[in-house]
């Protein structure tokens, strides 16, 4: 038990008879100044006792509430199963036990069929609860727009058009599509070769529309528990339809829709129950409205037929590596922020680089930058881009990877 610090001595002032008027004056300011240095511990003592004394009633607060809460008894929860004139059905989650017991007269009215709720240890309902949602499919939603536009995407201009007609035109002028009598299509899936920017076509539809983005990999679908990644598809197409006008993009689709086998482990079943899960929620009996669907696969053999027919994704786009007039735009597109010399070709350049994908044009000119940086130089010559061109092919015989092929993906 810790002790009160003891107060500092009260100053004295003994004047002798016999001292002088300067001495005594001398002795009185002395004895002020030590009641000024005695005022100002006790005052600095008060400021720490009050501060203490806080710190000491919220300890207190936090302690009563601590207490309070592990007084209280815990819910758990349950969902109703059907209203009767005896009482509410009830299943509790877990045990799946259903039991029969009252409503409160404060929630009639309220609660109905297929609600969470949660109840005591006697299955007395004491709250109504919101509806379950993943929050694994909220973080999915894209808060900010990505900061690629169409402008930053070379050599697969046809491309670029078919997916602004199926994805972003049903969004902005759904009147159109009404007036003609068109149902816009109801799936964009891109396939192709890796680095041919089909996720970036996805990121310039995010930037250049309005709409609601909910980005996904196919492998974040896949989950170890039975019914777990079927669920979280619900949900993400539950999420799409609140937020809607909505864009789903789905990346590597081939992880969760590959074809379907004879296969009896559990692994494959699950991810079997995911993808019917995902055909079920793609053309389901409810109409999805103003939710389009991307998906993007380097692997479009692997796919099974059920998600490739139409009604589910209608508009198969490949996205192919680029022609000679593609590698030109895009190595515009990428070194329009460099300081280049004049000797630079990138008619020439395009030619030698046979059938590079935009990925690799990507890294190509970053390591032209950093070639012209090692020579101490502001200025990127042609001679930068053929000793990068050389070590791209260099590390590719080696079987290496290259830093910055992943940037144009």
């Amino acid at each position: 038990m810790s002790r009160s610090p003891s107060l500092p001595d009260r100053p004295r002032l003994d004047l002798d008879p016999e001292m002088s008027q300067a001495e005594r004056l001398e002795a009185i300011r002395e004895h002020f100044e030590r009641i000024v240095q005695v005022n100002d511990e006790l005052d600095e003592r008060l400021q720490t006792a009050e501060s203490r004394k806080h710190d000491l009633r919220e300890e207190v607060g936090q302690l009563k509430r601590r207490n309070e809460t592990l007084k209280t008894s815990s819910l758990y929860l349950a969902t109703v199963e059907e209203l009767t004139e005896d009482g509410v059905v009830i299943k509790q989650h877990g045990n799946n036990q259903e039991v029969l017991t009252e409503l409160s007269p404060a929630l009639e009215g309220e609660v109905g069929a297929g609600d969470r709720v949660a109840i005591n240890d006697s299955f007395s309902i004491q709250q109504l609860l919101d509806d379950e949602t993943d929050a694994r499919a909220q973080a999915m939603e894209v808060d900010g727009s990505p900061d690629v536009t169409y402008d930053d995407i070379g050599g697969i201009d046809n491309q670029v058009r078919e997916v602004r007609e199926a994805v972003e035109d049903p969004l902005i002028n759904a009147e159109t599509f009404r007036e003609v009598g068109v149902e816009p299509p109801s799936g964009v899936l891109l396939h192709g070769p890796p680095g041919t920017g089909k996720t970036m076509l996805a990121k310039a539809v995010a930037n250049e529309t309005d709409a609601t983005f909910i980005k996904m990999a196919g492998s974040e679908l896949v989950r170890k528990f039975i019914g777990e990644g079927a669920r979280l598809v619900r949900d993400l197409f539950k999420l799409a339809g609140e937020r809607e006008p909505a864009v789903i993009f789905i990346d590597e689709i081939d992880a969760v829709a590959t074809k379907r086998t004879d296969s009896k482990t559990s692994g494959d079943a699950e991810v079997q129950r995911t993808m019917m899960q995902l055909l079920s929620e793609m053309d389901g009996f409810d109409d999805r409205g103003e939710v389009r669907i991307m998906a993007a696969t380097n692997r479009f053999d692997m796919l099974d037929e059920a998600i490739l027919r139409p009604g589910r994704f209608d508009r198969l786009i490949q996205v192919p590596k680029p022609g000679v007039e593609g590698r030109i735009r895009i190595l515009e597109i990428h070194a329009r922020d460099l300081n280049l010399g004049e000797d630079v070709d990138f008619e020439e350049l395009a030619e030698e680089l046979g059938e590079y994908s935009g990925a690799e044009i990507a890294a190509l000119t970053t390591e032209a930058g950093m070639f012209a940086i090692r020579e101490d130089r502001t200025e990127v010559r042609m001679a930068d881009f053929e000793a990068a061109h050389e070590k791209i092919e260099t590390a590719s015989e080696d079987g290496q990877s290259v830093t910055g092929l992943a940037h144009y993906q």
